[in-house]
């Protein structure tokens, strides 16, 4: 039997995540820092990484990579007040690359951070009284939830579970605090982990909670999903759902994408007895032999639903009710102006791939900057990676929507409903994991498409497209209709067959198409679509019943099919 990998060795020596981070930070003399180092460094919300767009260059003239640091914030449920998004905003300016990253798990990164200000930057936002602190790592990540800021009971839960859930699965360890904040090594020997152990998690855990009137966060790609029960204008308690996720290799049918099933139901007082539960089973069970088969999703698939339950009842002290069957879930458009319930309002601003930055044509950062500041207005993060402009008053709204036009600011009513419905993670130049391009091709792949579209008559169709530079799955792109997953340079595998509303996984309709061929390719299916639809069908829906054999014969030709 295999050992433990090296990075569970890492994690076992590295008392409670020190290891030698705050050596390594101080030491000037080197813009890198060593494999075990940069390991440990996921735990306290960053990567190191290095401009692939230089890096040939640089080498052939014999320098040193153009190395830097993304970090990432800890935002439960994607809440932030005027304060700290502003404060943000300044930092981005002050050590970052002079841009944001809304992610598509309700967070933001900054990218081109230098190892010089690595320490100053996580410190900064710790200030704000956010963290970074386990945003990435083996360990349960940023808690997403529904993020309508509807003033009623309901949402009011899903805000507070959410953030509960979030301060209670942080790691024990006080290294992040002598580390970043206080600034030195405190020499400790790493101290108790009641929930996670000496050596965390297998693998990253990712927890999203729903109302299913609200499914924006695809709560079934996550390794715990739940599903919020309502009764009498409050939630009474939560479906819990095991065992999904999105990240795979390509030629490794071993690792596959997944969505997570109902194994049981709690009331809202246990969701913390049970969210432990599930974190425990992955703690126990994990391969930490293998991280690419680490996730939950694998533990569910080689032991099966009733060996989980059993473990499951281990750890929450009984066994949990049987899932009532999934309720039908729907996905509503935050974008625009929208009640909050209060007598304020909420605006949704299309946030193409989440770069919140200025360009040419369009101040978005100095706007957005502008109207939270002036009006103190509360920023949510959505898992599209737009933003939502919450508590404006009714005498406000005006001046806010034309102090955003004067800045050149798309408004949703601006863009086609397939522009504000695609995602698209950073991909290149930034992260070392993308095989090609997404998020700078996310612009005219999605204008192709919508010509297509247009021809068709099928411009006002609402139709999700998830772009990824590699097959990791950041934007989720195995769930909805469109999947268009980095191959290699300049080549996408492409899926279709999801759903909208996330409760259904895409097939693999074609392998290596050319960037420059994807809407081509897709043409011949939006014809079919247009011509053999049934009433009330979505396009991920008519792939899924037609199948792929019937979809390759529409036109095999345009096809770079397996």
């Amino acid at each position: 039997m295999a050992g433990p990998s090296g990075v569970e060795r890492v994690k076992a020596e590295s008392r409670g995540l020190r290891g030698a981070i705050a050596s390594e930070l101080a030491d000037d003399t080197s813009p890198q820092v060593t494999e075990a180092t940069y390991g440990l460094l996921k735990f306290h919300g960053t990567y190191e990484q290095h401009d692939r767009d230089t890096a040939t260059a640089l080498k052939q003239a014999g320098r040193e990579k153009d190395w830097q640091f993304m970090v990432r914030v800890r935002i439960p449920a994607g809440r932030l007040t005027a304060a700290q998004y502003l404060a943000l905003d300044h930092l981005a300016a002050r050590h970052g690359n002079g841009t944001l990253r809304v992610t598509t798990r309700q967070t933001i990164q900054f990218h081109g951070i230098a190892k010089r200000d690595l320490r100053d930057t996580i410190a900064f936002i710790d200030h704000t009284l956010l963290t970074t602190f386990a945003t990435c790592g083996d360990v349960a990540r940023n808690v997403m939830a529904t993020p309508a800021p509807v003033k009623d009971r309901v949402h009011g839960m899903l805000e507070e579970s959410a953030r509960m859930l979030s301060s209670a699965l942080l790691p024990r360890t006080r290294a992040h605090h002598a580390i970043f904040i206080a600034g030195q090594d405190d020499g400790a020997d790493g101290e108790d982990e009641p929930l996670y152990g000496p050596t965390y998690l297998p693998r990253k855990f990712k927890i999203g909670l729903a109302h299913p009137a609200d499914n924006s966060i695809d709560v079934l790609a996550n390794d715990l999903g739940l599903v919020a029960e309502v009764e009498g204008g409050a939630i009474s308690g939560w479906i819990v759902c095991v065992g999904g996720g999105h990240g795979m290799t390509h030629n490794k049918p071993r690792t596959y994408p997944r969505l997570a099933s109902p194994v049981g139901r709690v009331d809202h007082a246990d969701l913390l007895t049970a969210v432990e539960a599930v974190v425990k089973l992955a703690r126990d069970f994990g391969d930490r032999t293998d991280r690419k088969r680490a996730r939950l999703k694998y533990v569910v698939d080689d032991f099966g639903a009733d060996w989980v339950k059993d473990r499951l009842a281990e750890r929450f002290g009984r066994r949990m009710d049987d899932p009532p069957p999934l309720p039908r879930f729907t996905i509503p458009d935050h974008l625009g102006w929208h009640a909050e319930g209060d007598g304020r309002w909420w605006l949704g601003l299309p946030v193409p791939s989440g770069r919140i930055a200025d360009t040419e044509g369009a101040r978005l950062m100095s706007a957005l900057r502008s109207v939270i500041a002036r009006f103190d207005l509360s920023p949510i993060l959505t898992p599209q990676q737009d933003i939502l402009l919450s508590g404006v008053r009714e005498e406000e709204k005006a001046t806010v929507e034309a102090m955003l036009r004067t800045a050149g600011i798309a408004f949703a009513e601006d863009r086609s409903p397939l522009a504000r419905w695609a995602l698209a993670c950073p991909a290149l130049p930034t992260c070392g994991l993308a095989l090609t391009e997404a998020e700078r091709v996310r612009e005219p792949m999605v204008a192709a498409l919508e010509a297509v579209l247009h021809r068709h008559g099928l411009e006002g169709e609402r139709i999700s497209v998830r772009i990824t530079g590699c097959p990791n799955g950041c934007a989720r792109p195995y769930a909805g209709d469109i999947g268009i997953v980095g191959r290699m340079p300049g080549f996408y595998a492409l899926y279709v067959g999801g759903d909208f509303e996330g409760t259904r996984l895409s097939f693999k309709l074609a392998d290596k198409v050319a960037e420059a061929g994807i809407a081509a390719a897709l043409a011949p299916l939006f014809a079919r679509f247009a011509a053999e639809r049934e009433a009330g069908e979505g396009f991920g829906d008519f792939c899924h019943r037609l199948g792929r054999d019937a979809l390759l014969a529409s036109d095999p030709a345009k096809l770079a099919a397996d």
